[in-house]
């Protein structure tokens, strides 16, 4: 069936079967009527391959994200895809497990997808031939900070970090240790550094400042807490992301120590599983959802051809739960 035996069934034009299908304005209301209850009765459908090959346009675009299974990714996938069903794309996602050169792979078989465009996390800062992928490209998460020549959507880390350290001020907390990340990835560094300006601000010692590397995961934040505790009781601790700082509430409980009132914690990312922790886990909440959608818009705008796509950087907002005491709350005397 096509859009020929479409006209002849409906006694109208081959050009007003296809502005009616194209969803054109410029038909007349009875033209209209005929041509759908001639779709209607036929069971026609559209040939997508051969109207993709005329317009150039494949209605699909690429998501390549380092984790699914993080909680954080997967909303960011669904702020993409909601974003992009209402526009009637499809998006096709791609885990790259933190690999770059699983990355690579992915974005070479969008290219020969023919996809229209992206939006991509680029993994430990290693895409420096990201241009040599001749699709548009929109960037996400802290590593986009390196490509300035494109468009890119993400958290403002600075001002998340800066109302975290507030609130642990505001309990009379003191100089937090941090749980961080792989040494390589540009996240850590804008959170470290973050945090140092305000330790600066604050007068912190920051030549003392506890800091413990690990993976972004709830074992890593496990293991690195595991560290921190052998060799001291640190008042209060600030995670890099939510994962890390429920295996840290993991090892804190491990080792009989109560929360907050042995040790506070704060995490960020604003994942679900953050909520119903025993005790549920105060953190700095990134958009994730938006981060998504507004990455597709960007991308829409990108792949229509407008020369000044923006960089967006997306407020954090602070979830209070338990596991920082109220202001002015007295310091607990350690078990240890």
């Amino acid at each position: 069936m096509t859009i020929i035996d479409i006209a002849r069934l409906s006694g109208v034009s081959k050009s007003t079967v296809s502005r009616v299908l194209s969803g054109a304005e410029s038909v007349s209301e009875d033209a209209r009527e005929k041509v759908m209850a001639a779709v209607q009765t036929s069971g026609f459908r559209r040939n997508d391959l051969a109207r993709s090959l005329r317009s150039g346009r494949t209605g699909m675009i690429g998501l390549v994200i380092p984790d699914i299974a993080n909680p954080f990714w997967a909303d960011v996938a669904r702020g993409a895809q909601d974003a992009a069903a209402d526009e009637n794309v499809s998006l096709l996602i791609f885990n790259s497990d933190w690999d770059p050169e699983r990355e690579r792979r992915h974005l070479l078989a969008l290219t020969q997808s023919r996809v229209d465009g992206a939006i991509v996390n680029p993994v430990r800062d290693g895409l420096d031939e990201i241009a040599r992928f001749r699709i548009p490209l929109v960037l996400i998460g802290s590593s986009a900070e390196r490509f300035p020549q494109l468009p890119s959507v993400g958290s403002d880390i600075s001002q998340g970090v800066s109302i975290g350290l507030d609130r642990i001020v505001a309990a009379g907390l003191g100089m937090p240790a941090l749980l961080v990340g792989d040494a390589e990835r540009t996240a850590r560094e804008r959170f470290v550094a973050a945090v140092r300006s305000i330790g600066e601000v604050e007068g912190w010692p920051l030549d003392e400042m506890r800091l413990e590397d690990g993976h972004y995961t709830v074992d890593g934040g496990r293991a690195a807490m595991n560290r921190l505790l052998a060799r001291d009781i640190p008042r209060v601790v600030f995670a890099a992301n939510d994962l890390m700082a429920l295996g840290a509430l993991q090892a804190i409980r491990s080792s009989g120590l109560r929360c907050p009132e042995d040790v506070a914690l704060l995490g960020f990312d604003g994942v679900p599983a953050a909520e119903v922790s025993a005790p549920s886990l105060t953190t700095v909440a990134k958009p994730s959802r938006e981060i998504g959608g507004r990455a597709f818009e960007l991308l829409s705008k990108k792949i229509a051809g407008e020369p000044d796509v923006p960089k967006l950087s997306l407020p954090c907002a602070l979830i209070e739960r338990e596991t920082l005491p109220q202001p002015n709350y007295p310091r607990a005397v350690s078990t240890g």
